[in-house]
């Protein structure tokens, strides 16, 4: 039931009439409603759930009149002095919001938590008159902890407590805005009485506001400086612009100190101190903080570290500098401290290779505790971080002799250095691997000179649209001045040089420092005039396009005579391409491509995406054509003038993929008339799989293998063998985590984005039928693995790809086989689409082509629609001309344009919306409006025409219930454990309009029950209860903190009695070293792939290959992480296995790997040695342990123990390194069994 309310102020928020009216309702038992207040007027709506609810209030405060007789005012309601009015609305309350009710008024039951009662923390005050604001730096006076304040701003203001950040309030009215979210606070301190100021340390800079609608002129001055206390339409909230900083002088501080202290009333003491009760604001401590003002300026400290790196110690590498600078910049390290630090670092330099330094520098990173109170004054000392520095020296030595001798290359990826350039500042990382382009491939000595630039907010995501803040100051001011200037990073100046299509997607790109190759002065134009001739093309959006093909990553290139190469038409019909980008090479030329690449395969691919000079697309083997031979096509050339002549691989067709339903799909498939019992029992089959994992090692190591979870690690191997010498993985705590954590990524995926595994269905890359065999509407789709060998799909499937919006996007093909003799029998792992009919089926599908595009091939009975619809046509739309050749401020321009104007997010997420709510679903017009804006946003990246957004479909603040974030997950010793979820919505407004969280946030969200096939999927799993059933199943009788290496424990008598000659204890310190090496890469790892600063990663997200995500599935930005750093943390254990196994750089196999390997097990098991700010790792000894059984399996192949000399456990060789340690490894070991039996 709908009620109407009139009379109220002008400015009443939502928020403010809740809070009025909630107690009156309780007092009637009414829990379940909404107010929606109508903007800049005086009146507003209230919805009851249930219509007895509305007659019950109506009959005591309703309003009498003549429509509505048979109520009587018997209570008159008063807000601000005004007496205000309730009558039946003439309108039906909003189905949506009803359906929002009855959701919320659902999930109180089931938690018998009343609504009421779960906001206890709005009683205390949040809101707090300060008078000085001050940015600095901790330091030590002696062993005293002091502030000491770079910056100060005295004009005064307002303290905000929010639920996830505070406000800082600048002046009377609001000039500036500074916002703080919790995550990053590291410790927050407050005064004691005499002098009560509250003192944050950060680890990142906070978000800068400047309002709007602080005005010069007099009289609008004058209003705004009124406006807390007017009481008309005036009083508006105000419009933020998104800013760097307060003024020059903060912005000379605010991107590297991050203490920031606020001195407020001593009146405000009582109210901090009963803030400290909140459970959502971080932990306030007392602590009285010296201040001490700065001998110098930040800025001249910075100037002088800047002149010392140019001119006294203008001999450090470049790389050497760049950790230097990255010390102070990220705010590790004050200037002054950094200054002192240099004379040693210049003569380690000296001394050590630059590898050697760079790392012996780097690791200090991880060693350096964050400042503050509670963080030890010894560790900030001079002297204590030139002793750091020389142990990383020498471990760093010992470490570099392992690389030298294994020749540990890989020859795909190259070392970049890294910048993210925030709107506070520009933050430093690296070097870290990045795959190699043909740029970076050209100049592999210089590669010091190139720096890979991000663009991003101060948390590292993108910075997020909003209608109340304006972003045009970060846009076209600090970030375009960054891509038309110089960066200066450690004396050397970069400038913008290009970005691939997938790294503007992801809002990062190429900048480089002139040097001179082949006596040649190369800077950022001429590198790129060496890529090609780009001087005819007009559009800036397609000239950065063509140049950033040079820029996509390719794992290797190969050389192929340049009269190999030959162009061959076409096949076009009805002004559509049916051959647009793809290719044929010769068998001759793919062999050539195999010698280099996918050598770990059996069964080589036949198709690759590739780059070559000007062209892009895929290649296929023709066994008709003979010799050297690469025929290209013109719609595969992009540009002329190249002299690259190698191809360059992107990919390949190595084995067929798995396909997954998601949203979208599920979403189309639905409206074309597939039954929901098929995605539920699809999805239930998946869990079922989930749940059955940890109930045999034959399961979990079948789930580790197909989700190529710690495969380099060959854990999947060591649960089976282990197994069969009856050790269980069950009893061991940290394989347990492993497996909990991956089954919770997976279970979430499938929760939150409907990622359902489909077993027969598969996704392929596509190309064209070379042989004209194929009639219209048939497809050969081929798999063939080294496993399950060679199948042909056949019968009647749907094909679709993603991203899919249009309900066309999906269609019917007839799959069929090709005769013996077919040259398409050459093939495997690829779906062949004819080139007949009027129109290409892969522009059918979302606008595919055949240049890389992956297909989905569903042959699943109950996955294939009743019926499909006519595919979009969108016309094809011309890039933007700007009438003369393209210059570098064009694409920076476009670089700008597209950060601000992408919109692809915004739009699928509307589309899901309105999907759900429209009964025709993905067919409702608006829906079909939203998939042809998509189309659009999607091309915007070659076209450079964005999206139009001002005739977006009308839409509600209501979503479905799937969309709605999930409860919170917190990785407690790499175990998951769930916290309860945040209520839906935002912040409590203040009295004076403001967000109490960020301006960013511009209202609440509400979350009904959906009665479609995804809200049932979602109901259908409650991760809570899944995963309490799994840890029940488990053997959890053990204590955890006890289980971590059990199996390894167990294991060990085994390996002793297996290897009772085997001499090991002599390389016990050798098998540390190994132990350090290995866990310093963890750290690094652990460290490096973290998206938040004060928050590591944990060791078995690390080991694992999946970051999890806090609500709800992974982030976008968490997948891509996740991805890399499991190729790093790959390329790591390949790398230690070899130090274990491996004698020389040769690759010969060391005669005492087994000794190697039953060393590295003892150490693992006897010794643990907790790492600053990742405690104790344990993931080592499971490496060591596959090593050693694998080592024992090949001795007992070969029948080589009869060659053993005969030797005692546990003594070492006379004279050998190592003396001592043997024994003490020993100890420690037999104490460890010891305790393992009594557990």
């Amino acid at each position: 039931m709908q009620v109407f309310i009139h009379n109220l102020p002008d400015q009443t928020s939502e928020k403010q009439l809740e809070r009025f009216l909630r107690p009156i309702l309780a007092r009637l038992s009414i829990r379940t409603f909404a107010c929606q207040k109508v903007s800049k007027r005086g009146c507003a709506t209230l919805t009851f759930l249930h219509h007895s609810d509305g007659l019950s209030f109506l009959t005591i405060h309703g309003q009498q009149t003549e429509r509505t007789q048979a109520f009587q005012t018997v209570q008159q309601l008063r807000y601000m002095t005004r007496a205000i009015h309730f009558l039946p609305s003439r309108h039906a309350a909003d189905p949506y919001l009803l359906r929002t009710l009855q959701h919320e008024e659902d999930n109180s039951k089931k938690k018998n938590v009343p609504k009421a009662v779960k906001v206890v923390s709005k009683k205390l005050e949040r809101k707090f008159d300060f008078f000085v604001f001050s940015c600095g730096l901790w330091d030590y006076l002696g062993s005293e902890l002091t502030f000491t304040p770079h910056f100060s701003d005295v004009r005064g203001g307002t303290l905000l407590f929010g639920k996830t950040a505070l406000a800082i309030l600048l002046g009377q009215p609001a000039q500036y805005r500074i916002e703080v979210p919790f995550s990053s606070i590291h410790s927050l301190t407050s005064g004691t009485e005499d002098r009560l100021s509250l003192t944050l340390t950060l680890s990142e800079a906070p978000k800068t506001y400047k309002a709007d609608l602080v005005s010069t002129d007099p009289t609008l001055f004058v209003l705004q400086t009124l406006r807390p206390y007017l009481k008309s339409r005036q009083a508006t909230k105000p419009r933020w612009t998104r800013v760097p900083c307060i003024s020059r002088a903060h912005g000379g501080v605010f991107s590297s100190c991050f203490v920031y202290q606020i001195e407020l009333s001593d009146t405000a003491l009582d109210s901090i101190n009963a803030l400290k009760k909140s459970r959502e604001i971080p932990d306030i401590y007392p602590w009285h903080a010296i201040i001490l003002e700065p001998r110098r300026t930040y800025a001249s400290e910075q100037t002088r570290l800047s002149t010392a790196l140019a001119t006294q110690y203008d001999d450090i590498p470049f790389g050497l500098k760049f950790q230097m600078q990255k010390l102070v910049q990220n705010g590790y390290l004050s200037p002054a401290k950094v200054i002192e630090l240099l004379p040693t670092v210049s003569e380690m330099g000296k001394r050590s290779s630059l590898p050697v330094c760079v790392d012996a520098l780097r690791r200090i990173f991880n060693q350096i505790p964050f400042p503050g109170p509670g963080a030890e004054v010894e560790d900030f000392k001079v002297t204590r971080l030139l002793e750091l520095l020389k142990k990383n020296e020498a471990a760093s030595k010992e470490e570099h002799s392992y690389l030298s001798a294994s020749s540990r290359k890989v020859e795909s990826y190259v070392t970049i250095h890294k910048a993210t350039v925030t709107p506070a500042g520009t933050y430093l990382y690296g070097p870290d691997q990045e795959p190699l382009n043909r740029v970076l491939r050209i100049y592999s000595d210089y590669r010091d000179y190139f720096l890979k630039v991000t663009f991003a907010d101060e948390d590292g995501d993108p910075i997020r649209f909003s209608s109340s803040v304006s972003n045009e100051e970060i846009y076209h001011n600090r970030f375009k001045k960054v891509l038309d200037g110089i960066l200066n990073i450690a004396g050397q100046g970069f400038e913008f040089l290009g970005f691939s299509h997938s790294s503007l997607r992801a809002q990062s790109c190429w900048f480089m420092a002139p040097f001179t190759h082949n006596g040649e002065l190369l800077h950022a134009r001429a590198v790129i005039a060496k890529i090609g001739d780009f001087s005819a093309i007009r559009s800036p959006a397609k000239c950065a396009a063509r140049i950033g093909q040079a820029f996509s990553d390719t794992l290797i290139a190969v050389g192929i005579p340049i009269e190999s190469v030959r162009i061959i038409a076409d096949i076009e019909r009805s002004g559509r391409t049916f051959s647009d980008g793809c290719g044929l090479i010769s068998y001759l030329v793919h062999n050539r491509i195999c010698e280099l690449y996918a050598q770990s395969h059996k069964l080589k691919p036949t198709l690759f995406q590739i780059r070559f000079a000007g062209a892009k697309g895929m290649i296929s083997v023709d066994p008709r054509l003979e010799g050297d031979a690469l025929a290209l096509r013109p719609s595969m050339v992009k540009f002329t003038g190249s002299n690259a002549s190698e191809i360059e691989i992107c990919g390949s067709a190595i084995r067929p993929l798995p396909f997954y339903l998601n949203r979208q799909i599920i979403k189309i498939l639905e409206d074309l008339g597939v039954q929901h019992q098929v995605f539920l029992s699809l999805q239930e089959s998946a869990v079922e799989r989930l749940r059955s994992v940890t109930r045999s090692p034959i399961n979990a190591a079948t789930f580790l293998t197909r989700s190529h979870i710690a495969d380099a690690a060959r854990v999947p191997w060591l649960i089976e063998k282990l197994n069969d010498m009856g050790l269980p993985f069950q009893i061991d705590g940290f394989l347990r985590d492993v497996l909990e954590l991956a089954i919770l990524v997976q279970l979430r995926a499938l929760k939150y984005r409907s990622r359902i595994l489909v077993e027969d269905a598969l996704t392929v890359f596509g190309i064209m039928d070379e042989t004209g065999y194929l009639e219209e509407g048939e497809i050969f789709c081929v798999v063939e693995t080294e496993s399950e060998g060679r199948s042909i799909i056949t019968g009647h499937v749907a094909v679709t790809r993603s991203p899919a919006l249009h309900p066309g996007d999906i269609q019917y093909a007839d799959a069929v086989n090709v005769p013996p003799e077919s040259p398409l029998q050459a093939l495997h792992n690829c779906v062949v689409f004819s080139q007949k009919g009027q129109r290409d089926l892969p522009s059918q599908l979302s606008g595919g082509d055949l240049d890389g595009d992956l297909y989905n091939i569903i042959y699943h009975p109950g996955l294939l629609p009743d019926r499909v619809m006519v595919p979009a046509d969108y016309p094809r739309v011309a890039p933007v001309d700007i009438g003369t050749k393209v210059e570098r401020s064009h694409m920076t321009d476009f670089f700008i344009q597209f950060m601000e104007n992408d919109q692809l997010g915004r739009i699928a997420t509307l589309h899901q919306v309105l999907a759900d709510q429209r009964d025709s679903g993905t067919l409702d017009p608006d829906c079909l409006l939203l998939a042809n804006k998509h189309s659009t946003a999607v091309d915007f990246s070659k076209t450079g025409i964005p999206v139009d957004l001002s005739n977006l479909p009308r839409y509600n603040r209501y979503k479905p219930d799937f969309m709605a974030p999930g409860p919170r997950i917190a990785l407690e010793q790499g175990r998951p454990k769930f916290d309860d979820p945040d209520d839906f919505g935002q912040e409590d407004e203040d009295e004076d309009g403001y967000l109490a969280a960020s301006p960013m946030d511009t209202g609440s969200t509400q979350y009904y029950k959906s009665d479609k096939v995804l809200g049932k999927l979602y109901r259908a799993i409650d991760e809570e209860t899944f995963f309490t059933n799994l840890q029940g199943n488990s053997d959890r009788s053990i204590d955890a903190s006890k289980s971590d290496q059990l199996l390894l424990l167990g294991l060990w008598p085994h390996v002793e009695k297996k290897a009772a000659h085997i001499q090991w204890t002599h390389l016990s310190a050798w098998a540390r070293e190994i132990k350090d090496m290995y866990e310093e890469y963890m750290v690094d790892t652990m460290s490096q792939y973290s998206l938040h600063p004060l928050q590591y990663l944990s060791e078995v997200e690390v080991f694992a290959g999946d970051i999890v995500g806090r609500y709800g599935p992974q982030s976008k930005r968490q997948r891509e992480a996740s991805v890399t750093m499991k190729e790093k943390f790959d390329r790591d254990v390949a790398f230690i296995i070899d130090c274990i196994v491996k004698e020389d750089e040769n690759g010969a196999r060391s005669e005492d790997a087994l000794a190697r390997s039953m060393a590295c097990l003892a150490i693992a098991i006897s010794e643990e040695r907790p790492r600053s700010k990742v405690g104790t790792l344990h993931s080592f000894g499971y490496v060591a342990a596959v090593v050693c059984l694998k080592e024992l399996e090949k001795v007992e192949k070969d029948g080589l123990y009869s060659m053993m000399a005969p030797s005692v456990v546990g003594k070492t060789r006379v004279g050998t390194k190592g003396d001592g340690w043997g024994t003490f490894t020993m100890d420690c070991l037999r104490e460890k069994l010891a305790r393992a039996s009594v557990a």
